[in-house]
């Protein structure tokens, strides 16, 4: 008996020693240059008035920092083509009919929550700044294992608390110059409303003079972060949209939005990064979801209910 209970036990070593040794290595994680993300949102310019004009004339500042990023040349919005929903989408991974109105938190934890609470961060160091105060929402969501947890700031409309009503956009710009300054955020999404609010408006100047002006803003954004050693270098810039808008001929054309037809699916996505290839156009086609899955793996947190994946092949 003690010489098969001794037997039993040299074996049942030896069982454990080769499970062991059979544990698959864990890679360690790719080390990246990108330490912050910014992502600014320009809300519904079609893309026949950016990236698709024929002399890019309304986005020469993007258009000439190509040479240092790249374009994603076929991006879509594959979910609803409203503000809210895009605007969701692109944080936290997953479409949903999300209330217009900023009535409706998001049902799952946007990538700002995730990012504080799996890289342990302050919660200044995930903002959310938006003309439009209804983009509020974007900060939260219903999610129980995340509702009024690991809450990025937000800085959104009038009162900068998600009420007052909706602010111009060169406010916007005065206050994201100001947090950069101030608090040094690590993971930024802004959101510029002017060409949206003056097609809506019925106003086509306005509307291409929006296109244009905030294009001004992406390249004052852009020199200031180079200027700064906490970002200079070390920091990813996507640039975006929420939904386009109808092309002409369909409906009311560029004045309103919200269907599935080609120039409301259809957006920008431009990206310069110190991890992404440089003077490229990249054409395999992405969508919303795919944005929050890629900074995810830029700054390494997990995305739990992200739908989307990685863009692999915007990396060099």
């Amino acid at each position: 008996m003690n010489r098969f209970r001794y037997s039993f036990i040299c074996t049942l070593l030896l069982l454990l020693v080769a499970c062991k040794e059979e544990i698959p290595q864990v890679d360690n994680e790719p080390v990246y240059k990108t330490k912050n993300v910014v992502v600014i949102l320009i809300d519904g310019p079609r893309y026949s008035e950016t990236w698709g004009a024929s002399r890019r004339e309304n986005i020469p500042v993007r258009n000439g920092l190509l040479s240092e990023g790249l374009l994603v040349e076929q991006f879509f919005n594959n979910g609803v083509t409203f503000t809210n929903p895009g605007h969701c989408a692109l944080c936290t991974g997953v479409y949903e009919p999300l209330a217009n109105d900023g009535t409706e938190l998001p049902h799952f934890p946007g990538m700002f929550q995730a990012f504080i609470r799996y890289q342990n961060q302050p919660p200044y160091k995930a903002y959310v700044i938006s003309s439009k105060e209804k983009l509020h929402v974007l900060g939260n969501t219903q999610n129980p294992g995340y509702k009024n947890s690991n809450r990025p700031y937000i800085d959104c409309g009038v009162n900068l608390d998600g009420s007052g009503g909706n602010r111009g956009d060169s406010i916007t710009l005065d206050r994201v110059l100001h947090i950069f300054d101030t608090k040094k955020p690590r993971l930024v999404f802004i959101s510029f409303r002017g060409p949206d609010s003056y097609a809506h408006a019925v106003d086509s100047v306005g509307y291409i003079n929006a296109i244009k002006q905030t294009d001004e803003y992406v390249g004052i954004i852009w020199e200031r972060l180079q200027n700064d050693p906490y970002y200079k270098d070390q920091t990813t810039l996507f640039v975006t949209n929420d939904h386009g808008r109808h092309p002409d001929g369909r409906f009311d054309g560029y004045i309103s939005h919200g269907d599935d037809c080609s120039g409301c699916r259809r957006i920008e996505l431009f990206a310069i990064s110190p991890d992404f290839k440089k003077n490229a156009v990249i054409t395999t086609p992405y969508e919303q979801i795919d944005v929050p899955s890629t900074i995810a793996e830029l700054l390494h947190f997990p995305l739990p209910f992200g739908k989307g994946k990685v863009m692999w092949d915007l990396f060099e």
